[in-house]
């Protein structure tokens, strides 16, 4: 197979910003299909990827399953487990947006019949291409740190007006709350760097007037080789704090603001190339001790590199994420939903 014809199962920010740019620019990989029943975001896909068919439901997709060679699942979050089965049950490959599936038992079942159908099935967690991060695991790495023993994260948001639409919905089948969303990111982030938590510790709220979904969230979670990872979701902060404060018995990383690629990617940038991802030097973090810090090059971000993960899978190889990882990040999200409403550790076994 030199080019798989990819399906686009949904067309919103994630399908329009993270998904299509790659799918039209990877060597491997062609976008032969958006699904898409919103009459604006057709014309916008029939304006940008003028190859590309616009379809009006995923069930085209399943009754023309021996046309595409790849499906990309980036529909609202209660579809993507069931869109995930169907793709498998077609024989099709697919890669499936964040939240992976609703519940960690469901993406397990999807783990077990992707390896009986002999099909790749691949949890898109683009934010370990973001540059900052790829910084923090080459400072880990390197010994730079020395041993980490406190890991802090945030994505933080000024957004005290809500808004309509199943992101935000109390429904939870919606699976609408910030856990889900930002904190599937830096959930997913801290199980690649130090593995599976052994237990969590959840405070989750819902703050801001007329919300029915929680919009803030710290959890702690220990890791079994000691480290302790610290995260922070929110649409109500009105102080950004830093995106990242690792701290090691030889020195600290601290990084302020986000990767450039999806401000990039909104504004209808073409990913790849010279200088994409790439940070000024007024937006690197600070490596070091009290007395001895300087300044730290940011890594490139490299989403494409996500893609090009994929194309290896296809012809055979590791998957650039691995779908158990998800299955993991969704244990710490029950965990978390458990911890919170009984104000206790929940231990992961």
């Amino acid at each position: 197979m030199s080019t798989a014809r990819t399906a686009l199962v949904g067309y919103g920010l994630g399908g329009a910003a993270f998904h299509a740019p790659f799918l039209d620019a990877t060597p491997g990989l062609t976008l032969g299909a958006v699904v898409t029943s919103d009459p604006e975001r057709r014309a916008a896909v029939l304006q940008r990827y003028p190859g590309a068919e616009v379809l009006s439901s995923a069930d085209e997709v399943w009754r023309r399953a021996d046309e595409f060679d790849l499906v990309v699942i980036t529909t609202p979050n209660r579809f993507h487990g069931e869109h995930a089965r169907t793709a498998l049950e077609h024989g099709l490959p697919a890669v499936v947006d964040k939240p992976f599936a609703s519940t960690a038992a469901q993406a397990r079942e999807l783990a077990a019949l992707a390896a009986e159908r002999e099909l790749p099935l691949i949890p898109f967690h683009n934010r370990r291409w973001d540059g900052d991060f790829r910084t923090v695991q080459r400072l880990i790495t390197d010994g730079a740190l020395g041993l980490v023993h406190r890991f802090e994260s945030r994505f933080e948001r000024w957004r005290p007006e809500t808004k309509q639409g199943w992101k935000e919905s109390g429904d939870p089948a919606d699976l609408g709350s910030i856990v889900y969303d930002l904190g599937a990111h830096l959930v997913d982030q801290a199980v690649a760097l130090f593995g599976r938590p052994t237990s969590v510790y959840a405070e989750i709220a819902t703050l801001r007037d007329g919300a029915v979904a929680p919009d803030d969230a710290f959890l702690s979670l220990t890791h079994a080789g000691g480290e302790h990872s610290q995260l922070w979701m929110s649409a109500l902060a009105a102080d950004l704090g830093p995106r990242f404060r690792v701290l090691g018995n030889r020195g600290s990383y601290v990084k302020h603001g986000m990767d450039p690629q999806e401000e990039a990617l909104k504004a209808g940038a073409t990913p790849g190339g010279a200088g994409w991802g790439v940070e000024p030097e007024s937006a690197w973090g600070v490596l070091g001790s009290p007395g001895a810090t300087a300044r730290e090059s940011t890594d490139p971000g490299a989403y494409q590199d996500f893609y090009a993960g994929v194309v290896e899978a296809l012809a055979g190889g590791t998957p650039p994420v691995d779908v158990l990882d998800a299955a993991a990040g969704l244990d710490v999200i029950e965990a978390a939903a458990r911890s919170a409403q009984t104000r206790q550790v929940v231990a992961l076994t």
